[in-house]
């Protein structure tokens, strides 16, 4: 159970509250003095909120004492601008002043509107409360809770279970997935791929962390493209194919999952094969990068330009033989007339 302290915001505070969310204030903080939420710094908005994120924050954090901060978020809700609220309590901070923050931030949060509140964040050490802290809170918020190895051995148990076969006749059932979070710099080459700043990138997948890392982002050809995969770990790839098709030049953007068969360990086959669903979604509904053709090969010595032109321009086969009647049985003689006889009807 969660004690209140009976602290409020003072009347400047209050004040604040009201002309604070018309989109010129970035960010404000608020400590705790002679019992009382009070304003103690803030400052206007100067870029996009990553920007002013990196360069305000820290300038209002004091490392030695507690506080609050309301940073504004760009994104708006029904209630207008939507903002973050940061606790910031520092591990050396006195017993007191940890006890009186924590248990008096239900009450502020009440006070400022608790509806336009889209995310909380906790910092203890300074490196908590930085852009890259942000990112690496959202992460793991964002990420599965942990599991024990016996229940992480049974979600691998109803994984298979869901990918049998249920006759002869049924058809491959391919897994919902499970959406890891993929790593800043990941994000990165993919939007520099998007921007053709490079045409190729490989991820894969931190089995410990399960996070989707960048391996390498380059330009390179198609030559080349076999010597880069690994012979035993999975990968994903993002490769734009440049060829020409009847006449036309095109570049084609081809998602490549390489899988080495048994070289990998039965876990990192069935994590690879489950987050492929939802990288493949990540890539074409929220990067809006439409992939032509998604292939599945177990070594690099597949990929070859003609392997990929197949892929993408299947041969049609357009000569369709005429149909022959069939022979009659074998050693039936010769084929007889009959003639009707006189008198016969």
């Amino acid at each position: 159970m969660s004690h209140q302290t009976g602290i409020t915001a003072n009347e400047e505070l209050m004040a604040f509250f009201g002309k604070c969310r018309d989109g010129v204030i970035r960010v404000f903080r608020i400590s705790i003095i002679n019992e009382e939420l009070a304003l103690n710094d803030f400052e206007n908005t100067r870029s996009d909120w990553e920007e002013d994120y990196h360069t305000l924050i820290p300038k209002l954090i004091d490392v030695k004492h507690a506080s609050y901060l309301l940073f504004r978020l760009d994104s708006r809700n029904s209630q207008g601008y939507e903002w973050s609220f940061i606790t910031w309590i520092p591990e050396d901070a006195p017993v007191r002043e940890k006890m009186m923050y924590a248990s008096t931030k239900a009450m502020l949060k009440s006070q400022f509107g608790s509806g336009q509140i889209k995310e909380e964040l906790l910092g203890t050490a300074f490196e908590d409360i930085t852009l890259k802290g942000y990112y690496k809170q959202k992460r793991n918020d964002a990420a599965p809770a942990p599991l024990t190895q016996a229940e992480e051995e049974l979600a691998m148990v109803k994984k298979t279970e869901t990918n049998a076969h249920i006759s002869i006749d049924s058809k491959h059932q391919t897994l919902s997935g499970v959406a890891f979070p993929v790593s800043d710099s990941a994000l990165k080459a993919i939007n520099d791929f998007q921007r053709t700043k490079h045409n190729y990138v490989q991820l894969s997948i931190d089995l410990v962390n399960e996070l989707v890392n960048l391996e390498r982002s380059e330009t390179t050809v198609i030559g080349q493209l076999a010597s880069k995969i690994p012979e035993d770990h999975g990968r994903y790839h993002l490769f734009r194919f440049p060829h020409s098709h009847e006449g036309d030049y095109l570049e084609s953007i081809v998602f490549i999952y390489s899988m080495p068969g048994y070289a990998c360990s039965i876990r990192e086959r069935m994590l690879y094969s489950s987050v492929k669903g939802p990288i493949t979604d990540l890539i074409e509904t929220k990067l809006l990068i439409p992939i032509d053709k998604k292939v599945e090969i177990d070594t690099g010595k597949e990929l070859t330009e003609d392997f990929l032109m197949d892929e993408l321009h299947p041969k049609k086969n357009i000569y369709q033989p005429k149909f022959q009647k069939p022979k009659g049985p074998p050693n039936r003689g010769a084929r007889r007339l009959t003639t009707k006889q006189p008198g016969e009807e």
